[in-house]
């Protein structure tokens, strides 16, 4: 009886090392060769400040930036130590009234602006994360941005082009425009 309790605190204790200490190591060292500024958290360096990340979402509210997903983190919007959806279904009354007052705000921003309001800015993600929006997102909210920072619809939609990217490996999920990178190049622009 001994013997096989030995044999399997030694069999614990061996995979223990090896599946909670060995193998994530070694996959976390693969990454920082393979993906150095992935397994960074993409994050986004000026001079010597870190000003953000390509993967997480922020909060822009003013009518200078693209507004990106809406975020569904409590208490403190695109935390990232609290991602989560906000678990309203689609019968839900909260979930529709906070549909509403998103339309309301994006409508009395841009009150001449007739495009349809793409989902993605008036849903939040299942992260509650979401740096990316979709490109008709990104088009609807074009003439506000313009007209907030003084330039053309054409510099603008530019810079839209510059930071949408395609289908990963041309055929995996959607075209997507990282909210994050296409503000800070708007400031960019505009200094």
């Amino acid at each position: 009886m001994f013997l096989l309790l030995r044999r399997s605190v030694i069999g614990l204790l061996m995979m223990t090392i090896i599946t909670g200490v060995v193998y994530p190591a070694v996959v976390t060292a693969i990454g920082h060769v393979v993906f150095p500024h992935r397994s960074q958290g993409s994050l986004i360096v000026r001079g010597d400040e870190i000003v953000g990340s390509e993967l997480i979402g922020q909060p822009f509210d003013s009518p200078k930036y693209f507004w990106p997903r809406p975020s569904a983190t409590d208490p403190v919007p695109y935390n990232a130590g609290s991602s989560s959806g906000s678990n309203l279904g689609p019968t839900n009354p909260k979930l529709l009234q906070a549909v509403q007052e998103r339309v309301a705000r994006l409508k009395a921003v841009d009150p001449n602006n007739r495009l349809l309001i793409p989902v993605d800015l008036v849903t939040a993600s299942g992260s509650g994360l979401e740096a990316y929006i979709s490109p008709a997102a990104a088009q609807y909210q074009v003439p506000r941005v313009a007209r907030a920072r003084g330039l053309t619809a054409v510099q603008v939609q530019q810079l839209v082009t510059e930071n949408t990217w395609g289908r990963q490996w041309g055929f995996l999920g959607e075209p997507r425009t990282n909210v994050v990178t296409l503000n800070l190049a708007l400031d960019k622009l505009s200094k």
